[in-house]
């Protein structure tokens, strides 16, 4: 009797052991998450596109006469100085049959030189007269804002507004320089137009460069028979660089003259500084990797950060670009986009209460996609829910590990 009790009372605890298992098995187990929380700041809404870098001003030196052009022995990445290299030398050939209409021609593009030096003048002293009403605003932003009486964003600007001004004195400048040198080429040109034609004449037509800076490229290295025109080689100066970066049409328009750019994977360790100084008003034709016809607008912005900083930086390098067009107040509640899901119409978010997930309802600002401005729905000590899943719902049980405020 005994004996039959106890072999019950076994199978009671074996059958009881196998129903908690089984019960166990097939209770929904917790899934694991990955948490983040809100923080306050403010929100950079930005563009961000691909772009290059681009030497403000480039020459390319033609030559302005038919003859025997001589090698070059410079080569891309050498130093030129202005009014000092020497970068081709041109033996003219024999005067045309039309020797009279070519002398007419070369003393009317002498003529033309003169009328471009003197619009470019025109534009020196316009520049140079905004860069000084640009210096005087900026003093005066100087002293309002130690006695705070301006804000950060006016004094901002007037800043802005004395490094564009400065830029455009030596862009004016260079085109000064450059037109000066178009009329004595322009001069020399009519000076080596002869009637007659001597094999033995030694003298050369030596093309020197108008401006201090690097050979960008030769384009005629070897010797040989070249025609008016002909293009030689390209000069530039690398230390004068802007940025181009076309982004969708949709999007220039949102972009304004000042806004503040950050060049990143440019190849440095830090993001570079620029601001934007011309919204080109013509867009153009692109495909895209997808095969998408896209209109797309060019936007020049100018580097802020010195030289040393970014001296291995050339032209026509590749650069990611940041355009700031909007930015929310300080104390903007903020979280990882990632957070977020759309239902119909409405945003919602996961947060953890007891360790299971509930449901929020969310109201939304502003995003530059990979955080987002939070109107209303989420609260600071919210732990939210990162990338949820379809298994996510509202009482299902989540683990997670603790992670330090974003």
């Amino acid at each position: 009797m005994m004996r039959r009790h106890v072999s019950k009372l076994i199978w009671i605890i074996v059958i009881t052991v196998l129903s908690g298992f089984l019960i166990y098995g097939l209770m929904p187990q917790p899934i694991d998450v990955e948490t983040t929380m809100a923080s306050v700041g403010s929100l950079a809404i930005t563009i961000d596109d691909d772009g290059e870098t681009r030497i403000r001003e480039k020459y390319v030196l033609s030559a302005p006469v038919g003859g025997k052009l001589l090698r070059l022995e410079m080569h891309a990445g050498d130093s030129v100085t202005a009014n000092e290299t020497e970068i081709a030398r041109i033996q003219p050939s024999d005067p045309s049959l039309l020797d009279a209409r070519t002398r007419a021609e070369s003393q009317a593009r002498v003529r033309v030189a003169v009328a471009a030096y003197a619009q470019a003048s025109s534009t020196v002293d316009r520049a140079r007269e905004a860069l000084k009403l640009a210096e005087k605003d900026f003093e005066r932003a100087k002293k309002l804002i130690r006695n705070q009486a301006t804000s950060q964003a006016d004094y901002d600007a007037a800043e802005n507004l004395l490094r564009l001004a400065l830029a455009d004195v030596r862009s004016a400048e260079s085109a000064q320089r450059v037109a000066q040198y178009e009329i004595d080429q322009a001069e020399a040109t009519v000076r080596y137009i002869k009637t007659t034609f001597d094999p033995n004449d030694e003298n050369f037509f030596t093309l020197i460069s108008p401006i201090t800076g690097k050979l960008l490229s030769v384009y005629r290295e070897d010797s040989g028979v070249v025609e008016p025109g002909t293009p030689i080689a390209c000069i530039g100066d690398p230390s004068d660089l802007e940025l181009v970066v076309d982004v969708l049409s949709s999007d220039a328009v949102k972009v304004s003259i000042g806004d503040r750019v950050f060049v990143e994977h440019w190849g440095g360790e830090i993001p570079l500084k620029a601001t934007v100084r011309v919204v080109e008003p013509s867009a153009f034709l692109k495909i895209s990797a997808l095969g998408v016809e896209e209109k797309r607008v060019n936007v020049i912005a100018d580097l802020v950060d010195p030289f040393e900083v970014r001296a291995n930086l050339g032209d026509g390098f590749r650069i990611e670009a940041r355009i700031v067009v909007d930015q929310t107040p300080n104390d903007s509640i903020k979280i990882p986009t990632g957070v977020l899901f759309r239902d119909g119409d409405k945003w919602h978010a996961y947060r953890i209460v007891n360790e299971q997930a509930e449901l929020l309802d969310v109201e939304v600002g502003r995003s530059d996609g990979r955080e987002t401005e939070i109107q209303s729905g989420i609260k600071l000590d919210d732990r939210l829910i990162l990338h949820p899943s379809d298994e996510i719902v509202t009482g299902r049980k989540v683990s997670y590990q603790q992670h330090s405020r974003r």
